[in-house]
């Protein structure tokens, strides 16, 4: 079991490279503050080819999630169910939880809520789910693992296209500077070479790495400050942390934006 108190930040995305997209500058810069960082695809990639079959593609997909975890200082964790079989079921989750209790981390960076496709907005309730029962005694995830201490703050990435499922645009409640770290993040995700060919073929992404760009380049636009940024939405507390936790705030200082315009609408509803 992890000590509480202890910097650990975790990662959790749907499919291999959806770190990279969305999520790899925060950890960046989370590991040059000194954070041990963890990195866990919940898919293990087994669709994202038209020319290698499952079997075959398992194999590539795990080494470059591996490779691309080196390069952002994180620890790999492999993924736990086949593509698009990222369901909200008991099994799944108590296998995650089994990783979350391991791992022990203060912080988790998440999928959005609200994204273009099911297995992205699974692996966010389930991801969430986990954090929370990551302390419960009665609770005995798969395999067995002792509960964890301390508290967690749940961050939300931005969907993929920035945008909910419905075309709505999604708004940050704070942004990450990750200009100092782009060439990384972009040396990241250029390691998942099999996906380039196929988002290209199958989901019009003919530009791989500019989409990704584009998206910082858009967030760090939203912010008025930062060239490139990541956005996040912070997670309500309850059953996870202190309701004024903000530990990107206090870990990354002058490069963390809270966007007020977000608090405020929060208060107002509707």
């Amino acid at each position: 079991m992890k000590k509480s108190g202890r910097r650990v930040v975790m990662a959790i995305g749907a499919h291999p490279d959806d770190i990279e997209f969305m999520m790899a500058g925060t950890l960046l810069l989370l590991v040059q503050a000194g954070w041990e960082a963890h990195y866990m695809s919940l898919a293990n990639g087994s669709c994202g080819s038209q020319v290698y079959p499952p079997a075959r593609l398992r194999v590539i997909r795990r080494r470059e999630g591996q490779n691309a975890a080196r390069l952002l200082g994180a620890t790999f964790h492999p993924g736990l169910v086949e593509d698009m079989e990222i369901y909200y079921d008991d099994r799944t989750l108590r296998r995650l939880v089994a990783v979350v209790r391991e791992v022990g981390p203060a912080v988790m960076l998440v999928p959005s809520p609200q994204d273009y496709m099911e297995d992205h907005t699974n692996a966010c309730r389930l991801a969430v789910s986990a954090a929370f029962v990551r302390g419960m005694n009665n609770y005995r995830p798969t395999p067995r693992r002792a509960p964890a201490a301390g508290d967690v703050t749940l961050y939300h990435a931005m969907p993929a296209g920035l945008r909910d499922p419905l075309r709505r645009r999604i708004i940050p409640g704070a942004f990450v500077n990750t200009s100092a770290v782009i060439e990384r993040k972009r040396a990241a995700l250029a390691a998942h070479r099999s996906q380039q060919d196929w988002l290209a073929e199958t989901q019009k992404m003919n530009q791989y790495l500019a989409t990704m760009e584009g998206y910082s380049l858009a967030v760090g636009k939203m912010s008025r400050r930062f060239q490139h940024a990541e956005g996040w939405r912070r997670h309500l507390h309850w059953g996870y942390c202190a309701e004024d936790a903000d530990p990107l705030r206090d870990a990354l200082g002058k490069n963390y934006l809270i966007n007020r315009r977000y608090e405020a609408a929060l208060e107002r509803g509707g």
